[in-house]
C-alpha cells in the first residue's frame, strides 16, 4: 500500500496558521501595532480603508529591519524574542512566536518598507500568497511602512463571512484605542477612508483617557495605586456616574498586555457593590505589573487570555485597591429626608385591588416626562374641552347620552368619542360594537414611526434653530459612527456638523423635538443601538425611525387631557398599520359588548 501521509505545502500551512491568527482586519492592525512597539517606535500612524478589506498600512518610526532581517520576518515562527525554552517565562514583548506576518502574506498583499538608522537605502519587499514578487532597495525614511492590502483576496470565503463595514471597523477601534491607553508616551493617529478620527499626542494616562473617550470623562476619573510584592496596580476607575449600560468601557492590562477576565472583571465590579445598578458596568483602565514568571501569555493565538499563578490573591488585591480608590474619592451623600427625583410615583398612592398587577415602571418616569406639555402639537386647534384628563369612574354623576335606538337599556354607554385614561398609560374609546384599549406609548411610536420613515425618504425634515448652540463631545469611535449616520439625523430635523475634535455641534433639532430631552443621550443611545444590531439584516432607516420613535414617544405613566387623547387616536388611525408598533406589539384591542355581557353573567 502506497504511502499516503505527506507534509502540506507551505502555503496551505500558512493558511491554516492565518485562520487561528488573523480572524479579522482587526487581528492584523493588533499584530501589527505590537511589532511596531516591540521594534522601539515612538510615532505610529495607521491608515485603514474601507474598515481593513481594503487596505490597512502602519507607519512607524521604529528601529526598522536589515535587508534579510525582513526577508526572514515573512517565515514562520522566524522570531527575534526567543533564543531558548526558558525565554518563554520571562516574555515581555507583545509579539514573539513569529506568525503574525507570515500568516498575513498567506491571505492578502503586502508591501513593506524599511530601513535602519546606519543605512542609507531601505528594503522593499512585495508578497502574495506567501510567494515573494518583489525585493529591492528603496529610498525610505528611518523605520518601517507595511502595507497590507486586499485580505482574503484568494480565501472567498474567509472574505465573505466578514461582517458589515461598521462591524468590522469597530473591531479596528477597539484595537487601537487599547494600544492607545496602554502605551501614552507613543504618538498615535488614525485615518479612516481619508478622515482623520484620532491624533493623539504623547501624554501622561489621564490625558490620554480624555483624549480617547472625550472630555466629558475628566471630571469621573478616579485615580488608583496601590503596590504589594506580588502585584502592583495603578490606572484609573471611573465613578459612579461613569457607568454605563453598555460593556466595552473596562481595560484591563497586565504588563501593558491588554486581557480579558471575567474573574479579575468580577473583582472591580465586586468593589461598586450597592453603589450601582446590576445592569451597569463601571468604567476602568487598570494595569497590573506583575512578574512574568508568575503568569502564562502563551494559552491563546490572540494573547488575550492569560494564565495566573496566584489568581485568587489578586483578585482579592484588585477588589480592595478600587474599593479603596472609591471610599477616598467618592463620598455619596444620602439624604433620607428628600424624596428621590428619579423615582417619582406616577400612580395613585392607594393600594391597587388584589390581583391587579402594577402596568408601569414607577422609577423609569422622571417629573419632568411628567408634567411636559403637548402644546406644540396642538397649536392652532381651538379646545372644545377644559382638557383635564378624565378618570374612569370619576365624576360619574353627570348625565349619560342617550341610548341608541334598539340599544339594551340596562347599559349606559359613555358619551360619545370621550376618550378616557386608566392607570395614565391606557386609552379606552367607545366604538358602535364596544370600546378600544389603546396602549398610548405603542400608538404614538407607531406615529412617529411613520412621520420619520417619510423624513427619511424625502430627505426633508424640517429642523428649529435653537437660540444657544450646543456642543457634543464623543470618542473617536463614537465619531466614526457618527459621520456615517449624519445624513439619515439631518433628514429627520437635525442640524449638526463636526466641531474640531471628536466633537460636533447642534444648531438645530427637529420641530417635535421634546425640549426636555438630551441630545448627547439620544445621540449616544442611538450609537449603542446600531452597534448592537449592526450584525443583523436591519434596514438603516427603520432602524433610526424606530430609536426616535422610542425616544420621543408619550411614555406609560404620562397624564392627557381629553383633546390630547382624542388626536393621538386620529393621527394612530390615520397611520397605515395602525394596529402593531414598530417593535411588534400590538398599539390597541377591542372589547365586544356582547362578550363582555356573556362574561358578567
Amino acid at each position: 500500500m502506497a504511502d499516503i501521509i505527506k507534509l502540506l505545502p507551505d502555503s496551505i500551512a500558512n493558511q491554516i496558521a492565518a485562520g487561528e491568527v488573523i480572524q479579522r482586519p482587526a487581528s492584523v492592525v493588533k499584530e501589527i501595532l505590537e511589532n511596531a512597539i516591540d521594534a522601539g517606535a515612538t510615532r505610529l500612524h495607521l491608515l485603514i480603508r474601507e474598515a481593513g478589506k481594503t487596505l490597512i498600512q502602519l507607519i512607524d518610526n521604529g528601529s526598522g529591519m536589515s535587508e534579510t532581517d525582513a526577508r526572514m520576518a515573512f517565515e514562520r515562527h522566524a522570531t527575534s524574542k526567543i533564543r531558548k525554552a526558558e525565554d518563554l517565562q520571562f516574555i515581555r514583548t507583545m509579539g514573539f512566536r513569529g506568525e503574525a506576518l507570515a500568516s498575513m502574506a498567506a491571505v492578502a498583499r503586502v508591501e513593506l518598507k524599511t530601513r535602519l538608522q546606519d543605512r542609507e537605502l531601505g528594503t522593499r519587499l512585495q508578497i502574495a500568497a506567501s510567494v515573494v514578487e518583489n525585493q529591492q532597495p528603496v529610498q525610505a525614511p528611518v523605520g518601517t511602512s507595511l502595507a497590507i492590502s486586499n485580505l482574503f483576496y484568494n480565501v472567498p470565503a474567509r472574505r465573505k463571512f466578514l461582517k458589515s463595514d461598521a462591524v468590522e471597523f469597530r473591531n479596528i477601534l477597539d484595537e487601537f484605542e487599547r494600544i492607545a491607553l496602554a502605551y501614552p508616551e507613543i504618538e498615535l493617529s488614525l485615518h479612516h477612508n481619508d478622515q482623520e478620527l484620532y491624533a493623539l499626542p504623547r501624554t501622561q494616562l489621564k490625558q490620554r483617557i480624555i483624549g480617547v473617550f472625550g472630555k466629558n470623562i475628566s471630571d469621573k476619573l478616579l485615580p488608583i495605586e496601590e503596590n504589594t510584592d506580588l502585584v502592583n496596580i495603578g490606572g484609573y476607575i471611573g465613578t459612579v456616574d461613569a457607568c454605563r449600560k453598555k460593556r466595552g468601557e473596562q481595560y484591563l492590562f497586565v504588563n501593558r498586555r491588554f486581557i480579558r477576565s471575567s474573574y479579575l472583571h468580577h473583582a472591580v465590579r465586586a468593589a461598586y457593590e450597592s453603589l450601582i445598578r446590576e445592569e451597569d458596568h463601571p468604567f476602568y483602565v487598570l494595569f497590573l505589573d506583575i512578574d512574568p514568571a508568575r503568569i502564562d501569555v502563551n494559552v491563546h493565538p490572540s494573547k488575550h487570555e492569560i494564565k495566573f499563578l496566584d489568581e485568587r490573591i489578586i483578585y482579592q488585591y484588585l477588589r480592595v485597591a478600587c474599593r479603596h480608590a472609591l471610599g477616598q474619592y467618592s463620598e455619596p451623600v444620602l439624604d433620607f429626608e428628600q424624596p428621590d427625583r428619579g423615582m417619582v410615583h406616577t400612580l395613585s398612592t392607594s393600594a391597587p385591588p388584589p390581583g391587579l398587577k402594577a402596568t408601569i415602571n414607577q422609577a423609569h418616569y422622571s417629573e419632568s416626562a411628567i408634567q411636559q406639555d403637548w402644546r406644540k402639537i396642538y397649536e392652532g386647534i381651538k379646545p372644545e374641552q377644559s382638557g383635564q384628563a378624565l378618570v374612569l369612574g370619576s365624576n360619574m354623576s353627570q348625565a349619560p347620552a342617550a341610548p341608541e335606538e334598539g340599544a339594551d337599556e340596562t347599559f349606559s354607554p359613555a358619551p360619545e368619542k370621550t376618550p378616557y385614561q386608566i392607570h395614565q398609560s391606557f386609552i379606552i374609546s367607545p366604538i358602535a360594537s364596544g370600546f378600544l384599549l389603546i396602549d398610548q406609548e405603542a400608538a404614538h411610536q407607531r406615529i412617529l414611526f411613520d412621520q420619520c420613515l417619510k423624513k427619511l425618504e424625502s430627505q426633508k425634515g424640517d429642523s428649529q434653530q435653537i437660540l444657544f448652540p450646543t456642543t457634543l463631545q464623543f470618542s473617536g469611535s463614537d465619531k466614526a459612527l457618527l459621520l456615517e449616520l449624519m445624513p439619515g439625523l439631518k433628514a429627520l430635523g437635525f442640524d449638526l456638523e463636526e466641531f474640531g475634535q471628536n466633537a460636533f455641534i447642534v444648531h438645530g433639532l427637529p420641530v417635535d423635538w421634546k425640549e426636555t430631552e438630551s441630545i448627547q443621550a439620544f445621540i449616544e443611545s442611538l450609537l449603542r443601538q446600531t452597534l448592537e444590531e449592526s450584525d443583523r439584516k436591519t434596514n438603516h432607516r427603520e432602524r433610526l425611525a424606530r430609536h426616535y420613535a422610542r425616544y420621543q414617544s408619550i411614555r406609560a405613566g404620562q397624564r392627557l387631557g381629553a383633546e390630547e387623547m382624542q388626536h393621538l387616536i386620529d393621527r394612530l388611525f390615520a397611520c397605515e398599520d395602525s394596529a402593531w408598533s414598530p417593535f411588534g406589539g400590538r398599539c390597541y384591542t377591542t372589547f365586544d359588548l356582547g362578550e363582555i355581557r356573556k362574561k358578567l353573567k
